[in-house]
């Protein structure tokens, strides 16, 4: 099986506007200029809630096919969704208070991606199978983070990752700084300084703002997502970016509104909620209802376009919104332990919960 897929969510996503540039389109000045206090915590739960079920509605299609391991089958349709549902699921474990639907429900996606690996044993066999590619490793990471093993893949990936090939496989700084946040997941050296890589991204330069679009959005979020283990740890964020985050967050989540691109609004919101010290209230007060009225009654949003009033069961293709229906999960259920409690983290220490194979 060779692919160059990754598990990391796309940063190529579609964005409206010359070269991916948000500009003028569906949302247009959707967002209010003095929004009121509060309104993020009025919609919050109904969206987390919403986009959860319409998850747990849709998980066979998360299911992997008998010839996944096969070298037709397309991973970014197969491993790289069951991955995200990994990744966005755990946090939403970890940030949602114990007991509540919200915290089970993602218990339970977390428990069925990881039942679709067979505890890890398909990614041992993905590994054997490409020891020169990342992918495998950051799905098991995903895993491995919130506390589910297997040893036999860490028996073997830790030959693979102690090589001179793996600290020089080339590849873009925010994709690198989410392989170094992958191995602290697993708990092996990190093969490279994380603060050199992140001098390296777009975001660490403090690239001038008005240079925003689609693509250096998306390494911008996920440069804050890797820096931050998906929001769990928002003091590993240093000043000058978290300055540099808070001026000019709502000016690009305006032109993603403005354009249509749900998906990077709801991953700038994420980004706004990963932040340490207190939320950015009055832009998530802007932000949030608007994204809101975005949702389908199903729970499901999609990534770009103007809304489907379709009240039909399913309005827009599984590929086409599963993405951006779990970003908006993640970043609701970020916003809420923002909002509600300044500063803090699901408290957890990986590696201390250990659930092998």
């Amino acid at each position: 099986m060779t692919t160059t897929a990754t598990q990391d969510p796309s940063q190529d996503r579609p964005a409206g506007g010359p070269r991916g540039r948000p500009g003028p389109g569906p949302g247009g000045a959707a967002r209010r200029e003095h929004p009121a206090p509060g309104a993020a915590l009025a919609v919050l739960p109904g969206v987390l809630r919403g986009a959860l079920a319409w998850t747990d509605a849709h998980r066979a299609h998360f299911t992997l096919p008998d010839d996944v391991l096969e070298p037709h089958t397309q991973v970014n349709a197969t491993l790289k969704p069951l991955g995200e549902l990994a990744q966005l699921g755990s946090t939403i474990r970890r940030t949602t208070d114990p007991g509540t639907p919200e915290h089970e429900l993602a218990g339970d996606l977390v428990a069925y991606a990881w039942e679709q690996t067979a505890a890890g044993e398909l990614l041992l066999e993905l590994l054997r199978a490409e020891p020169f590619a990342a992918y495998p490793y950051e799905i098991y990471a995903a895993f491995a983070g919130y506390g589910l093993r297997h040893e036999g893949f860490e028996a073997l990936a830790g030959p693979l990752t102690a090589t001179r090939a793996w600290a020089h496989t080339e590849q873009h700084a925010n994709r690198q700084l989410g392989l170094v946040n992958s191995e602290r997941r697993v708990g092996v050296v990190t093969h490279t300084d994380a603060g050199a890589v992140l001098s390296r991204t777009w975001l660490g330069g403090l690239s001038e703002p008005w240079m925003f679009e689609g693509p250096s959005g998306y390494a911008l979020t996920h440069t804050v997502f890797h820096l931050t283990d998906w929001g769990r740890m928002p003091d590993r964020v240093p000043g000058r970016i978290d300055g540099y985050l808070r001026t000019w967050l709502p000016a690009w989540a305006d032109g993603c509104l403005e354009s249509g691109q749900w998906d990077l609004t709801g991953e700038l919101l994420a980004v706004a909620a990963s932040l340490p010290g207190p939320a950015p209230a009055a832009l998530l007060d802007a932000v949030w209802p608007v994204l809101a009225d975005v949702q389908h009654p199903t729970g499901c949003v999609p990534e770009t376009g103007v809304p489907v009033e379709d009240p039909a069961p399913d309005p827009y293709p599984f590929i086409d919104c599963y993405h951006s229906t779990l970003v908006t999960a993640f970043a609701a259920a970020l916003s809420l332990r923002s909002l509600r409690s300044p500063g803090q983290t699901d408290g957890s220490v990986p590696g201390r919960e250990r659930r092998t194979a």
